[in-house]
């Protein structure tokens, strides 16, 4: 007999997502719950079986973390076959069954749905059920239905044995459900235990369940023992007269390890949303007196109920209702809100270990690693701070630099409202209103300067790595150097100062008129070189540039700095120019001296031979740096980690620095401020 209404174009209209391919199995489970209540049978009278149908010739794929497999692993799942003892196809049930959106059983949750959702994703559903007509006498009723023809093949007739039982043969399970579904009997075990979890903690229970997978037996009672950790609660809420039962469960486990929020509609559970995060001090397990456990709060509602959609996986309810239906209709993010607030009442007590984790995590993290963020964690609302103390660093400073801007945007926004007094706004007022933006852009600024110096400690942690000897006993190459002191191959018309660190060798080195980096003589605008010759890094510093006009003054207009930088423990310096870095410092500042030293707009700087020469050579203090330093009679530091010298020549300062001496002096010129800050030095 062909189905009432058109079932081509209800299956049409009727939404299955891939990952939702177990849900008619669920379905079928539900209807036998269903089924079991009809016939008033007790909880432990009742009983369902859940069989998993596998093909020899199908691989499988299990999930990564389920240990436990089926007893036959290299078989793909095809059907699944779902028996019951419950009331039966009956008369009644039959055309209910054959009248789509029937609303038979709507005091029981059904829609009139479920049985679209098996031929959605099966290709055949083979029925038989042996049942009691309304004379008494046991029938058994079978029957075919499939996508193509609805219901065919129906029969009637006595049945042989005098005991109600009902079989669901989902078969034929569609390749792109399949792919998507889990595919052991535990994980479906516990897929279908959070599914009908509701059923197992409502007043009443739930029959006796089990899935079959060939000789693994699983019962849901043991799961449901596993996961629970206590009895249920109940607990409800009102939202614009319309009622909302709620139902809080603490769980061992469930498959996302996730807190829940599982909206319930038609006595069937429709969506879950994650609330991990969306609560203050709610994120990983939480404790109790028995341990560890997952939180997943039960919804249900009349309301919730209206507002099903027929395929029973989500719910026609705008997100936000907006101003102009605010007073009126009720939004999904209005009902969010108030669950996450009875929720957090809830579990108050359980959340205050895990905010004084997060409060710990943010200080310790400001004070010894970020300091920047310490004068602004006061201008942060507290609620927003109680993050995930496991939570890496990355995150947590992409977490608090985002505060951080939303606070600099508001003094920005602040500052150029506070130039002008508002109208009606007394001088007592204005006077307090300005005096809380100046405290904000002091916290601000503070929060800049600690940056910059957190931002040193970091670079003199990576030039001390750099120096040292690899994991295949090799030494860096003194490009990386190179660039930790400043980018190669560009002057500063190109990088910001803030991407220089030459503060490393000398803080007046950031005070310069022209810097390049790797860049060839007849590159540089500052001189009319020719040469091809490219000194690591070369700093040209205009002491006044008015003073350029004026004839007669003696004293020195500009100085050239010039820095190279060697390999740690290169020992080749007395193999000639192209080794001895000495060399090539003073080569590189002669070079450019024979011609005309320009200022960086191009004038012309007088008696360019006369300008003085700081030149900086960075190495180790090898044994043929040794011996160049002794030909220039070059004097030894104190520390014995450098030399210097005087080149009267080339009226030129070299100072020779050993890697070690450069860290050394870099932090004794930092440690103040690093001790300040509460950073370490070692």
């Amino acid at each position: 007999m062909s189905m009432v209404t058109n079932l081509h174009g209800r299956l049409r209209n009727t939404s299955l997502t891939y990952n939702h391919g177990l849900l008619p199995v669920f379905e079928a489970v539900i209807n036998s719950i269903h089924a079991i209540e009809e016939r008033k049978l007790s909880t432990n009278q009742g009983k369902i079986a859940i069989e998993i149908i596998r093909d020899k010739q199908q691989d499988i794929e299990f999930e990564p973390d389920d240990k436990k497999r089926g007893p036959d692993p290299c078989k793909g799942i095809i059907g699944f076959k779902i028996t019951d003892n419950g009331i039966g196809f009956t008369d009644p049930n039959m055309e209910s069954f054959r009248t789509l959106d029937s609303e038979y059983k709507v005091t029981m949750g059904g829609r009139g749905v479920g049985r679209l959702l098996w031929i959605k994703a099966f290709q055949r559903v083979s029925v038989s059920s042996v049942f009691t007509d309304k004379d008494g006498f046991f029938k058994l009723r079978t029957f075919l239905f499939t996508a193509e023809s609805g219901v065919t093949k129906e029969e009637s007739k006595l049945a042989q044995e005098n005991r109600l039982s009902t079989c669901i043969h989902l078969d034929g399970f569609r390749e792109k459900y399949r792919k998507a579904s889990r595919k052991t009997a535990r994980a479906i075990a516990n897929s279908l235990f959070e599914h009908c979890l509701w059923y197992f903690v409502r007043e009443g229970g739930t029959p006796k369940i089990t899935v079959m997978d060939e000789n693994e037996q699983i019962a849901l009672d043991d799961i449901y023992e596993e996961h629970m950790v206590s009895s249920a609660e109940s607990d409800s809420t009102t939202i614009k007269d319309n009622k909302f039962e709620l139902l809080h469960i603490k769980l061992r486990a469930n498959s996302s390890n996730s807190h829940l929020i599982a909206y319930c509609a038609a006595n069937r559970l429709v969506k879950e949303e994650s609330i991990t995060g969306k609560i203050a001090g709610l994120y990983g397990k939480l404790h109790d007196e028995s341990g560890e456990f997952v939180y997943t709060c039960y919804v249900t509602s009349p309301f919730l109920d209206k507002t099903v959609r027929s395929e029973r996986t989500d719910f026609d309810i705008t997100e936000n209702a907006g101003e102009l239906f605010a007073e009126t209709e009720i939004s999904f993010s209005e009902i969010r809100d108030t669950i996450l607030a009875k929720v957090s009442t809830h579990l108050s007590t359980y959340l205050e270990e895990n905010k004084l984790k997060a409060k710990e995590r943010v200080e310790n993290f400001a004070s010894r690693k970020a300091p920047r963020y310490r004068p602004i964690l006061a201008r942060i609302p507290t609620e927003k701070l109680y993050i995930d103390p496991t939570i890496s660093d990355k995150d947590l400073e992409l977490t608090l630099h985002k505060y951080l801007a939303e606070i600099e945007e508001q003094l920005l926004t602040t500052g150029h409202e506070i130039m002008n007094q508002k109208e009606d706004e007394g001088f007592l007022e204005y006077q307090e209103r300005l005096q809380e933006y100046l405290k904000t852009a002091e916290d601000i600024k503070k929060s800049d300067l600690a940056n910059y110096v957190s931002h040193r400690r970091v670079i003199l942690e990576l030039l001390e790595k750099a120096i040292r000897k690899g994991k295949d006993g090799r030494y860096a190459r003194e490009d990386l150097i190179h660039k930790l002191i400043m980018p190669m191959r560009c002057d500063s018309n190109e990088v910001m100062p803030d991407s220089c660190n030459l503060w490393l060798l000398d803080e007046r080195l950031a005070f310069h008129d022209y810097l390049a980096s790797d860049k060839t003589l007849s590159s540089m605008p500052i001189s009319n070189s020719t040469e091809t010759k490219e000194p690591d890094i070369l700093a040209l510093n205009v002491f006044d540039n008015p003073i350029l006009v004026s004839e007669g003054n003696k004293l020195p207009l500009a100085s050239i700095v010039v820095i190279e930088i060697k390999r740690p423990m290169r020992n080749d310096a007395a193999e000639g120019e192209e080794k001895d870095p000495i060399e090539q410092t003073l080569g590189y500042l002669d070079r450019i001296k024979r011609g005309t030293v320009l200022t960086p707009s191009g004038r012309p700087i007088p008696k360019s031979e006369d300008i003085p020469g700081y030149c900086y050579v960075i190495c180790d203090i090898t044994s043929s740096i040794e011996e160049r330093c002794r030909m220039h009679d070059a004097i030894r530091t104190s520390d014995g980690l450098g030399y210097f010298f005087y080149k009267r020549s080339f009226n030129a300062y070299v100072e020779i620095i050993s890697f070690d001496r450069l860290v050394n002096a870099a932090k004794e010129r930092n440690r103040a401020f690093f001790d300040k800050l509460g950073l370490p030095t070692s």
